[in-house]
């Protein structure tokens, strides 16, 4: 009898257990739709009044952002910003990966912080799980600082899905740079079949400096338990430019709803000339398809950038071709880039309004990831952006509808399999 009901309370624990892996692998999305009341124009102040409540972000009016492309151009800056501090560098990284790059940064790093520079890092376990604390022993012997987002621990398995995937670096908090491209090898340095990586990433200065500050703060309180309240870690900072920015974090560890999605939803509805996506993974959920296709059907041009054969992974290639049916029969343009594995993240809308970060078009940034976004009102800064998205598009192959509804049966049947992990991607 005491076997039996063991053997009862096993199989309970068991289903339980099946039932709730099976509610975080397979939930649906949230609908996001926009109320029917028409949006305030998007060159307006009525509307980034409305962007300001939406994201619960501050508008920063003294911005300035630089756009720095490719490998070889931003780890140089952010390496020469970083022999430069003074008094701090905040860092914090999904992809920090053994190799020559991190060598070069960990080199400055430690420098740093024998001069007695405060060097805090925040590094994801999983996104950085192959540099172990030994990696950094040199940094931490002089005195900097390591701590892991969300380690594979009992106290952290309920938000083990839950990942730091911002990528920011913050100097003596008036300099910062914030995108989508980690600290590994294969964003600058080319090998056999594998040309380096497409990125770009945003050096940014001004008072906007202060909120990406906060935003690493969140997530180092997490890993560390230490609170950045000094006047020197949130200096006024000043800037030429006047561009008008919001930093938009996403933290979905609690609720369904996330700050960058009602972002990207919002643009996407107010919409009235173009929209430009450059995204590593395009896996738009309903809600979003349904939003583009409206926004094609007034007229925006609507055009997009993913990656090409040369992806990091196929499957989530071919789950996101599965989606395009609807778009391009709209008349939306799609793009597939073939010179190198596409990794740059950014949104152009009516060429004034520019969304840059580390926010993917998926549903892991957007439901899952911590994400950290800059959102711009800035027509020199989108005109920017949209001659690098020009630039990627001559490297790239337009898909037609006819091309995609002639899709092989081994490809069909792969977008099924990554349809089950959909949600995950």
């Amino acid at each position: 009898m005491e076997l039996n009901w063991f053997t009862v309370v096993a199989f309970i624990a068991i289903f339980v257990l099946s039932f709730l892996l099976f509610l975080a692998l397979f939930e649906p999305g949230l609908a996001y739709k926009v109320s029917a009341a028409p949006p305030p124009p998007i060159d307006s102040p009525d509307f980034i009044r409305v962007v300001e409540a939406l994201t619960d972000s501050k508008l920063n009016t003294c911005t300035r952002v630089e756009v720095l492309t490719n490998g070889e151009v931003y780890y140089e800056a952010e390496l020469q910003a970083l022999r430069e501090a003074r008094s701090s560098i905040n860092l914090e990284a999904y992809i920090f990966q053994k190799g020559e790059v991190t060598r070069r940064f960990l080199e400055v790093l430690t420098e740093r912080a024998r001069a007695g520079v405060e060097v805090r890092l925040v590094l994801d376990w999983v996104g950085s799980f192959t540099s172990w604390d030994s990696y950094f022993k040199d940094l931490t012997d002089a005195g900097g600082r390591v701590a892991w987002y969300h380690p594979l621990e009992w106290k952290t398995v309920a938000r083990f899905n839950n990942r730091t995937h911002r990528e920011i670096i913050v100097i003596d908090g008036r300099v910062a740079f914030v995108g989508g491209a980690g600290f590994a090898d294969h964003w600058l340095i080319p090998r056999k079949h594998h040309p380096r990586w497409r990125d770009t990433m945003f050096r940014v200065e001004g008072d906007a400096v202060s909120s990406l500050q906060g935003t690493f703060s969140e997530n180092w309180l997490e890993a560390s338990g230490e609170i950045l309240s000094g006047g020197d870690f949130f200096p006024l900072c000043e800037a030429t430019s006047r561009a008008s920015a919001l930093v938009v974090n996403s933290s979905p560890s609690v609720g369904r709803s996330t700050h960058a999605r009602m972002l990207y939803q919002t643009l996407l509805a107010s919409a009235r000339k173009s929209v430009l996506i450059t995204t590593p993974y395009f896996l738009p959920d309903r809600s979003a398809r349904h939003e583009m296709v409206r926004a094609l059907g007034r007229g925006v041009e609507v055009e997009i950038i993913t990656p090409g054969p040369k992806t990091d992974h196929t499957i989530t290639y071919r789950t996101s071709r599965r989606l395009y049916g609807d778009l391009l029969k709209a008349g939306a343009k799609i793009y597939e880039y073939q010179a190198s594995m596409m990794h740059a993240k950014t949104l152009v809308v009516d060429g004034v309004w520019s969304v840059v970060g580390s926010t993917n078009f998926d549903n892991r940034s957007f439901g899952l990831n911590d994400e950290v976004n800059l959102a711009v009102y800035d027509p020199e800064l989108a005109g920017r952006i949209a001659k690098d998205f020009a630039r990627d598009r001559a490297e790239a192959r337009a898909v037609t509808h006819g091309e995609w509804r002639r899709r092989a049966v081994a490809e069909r049947l792969h977008e099924q399999l990554g349809r089950l992990l959909e949600r995950q991607q």
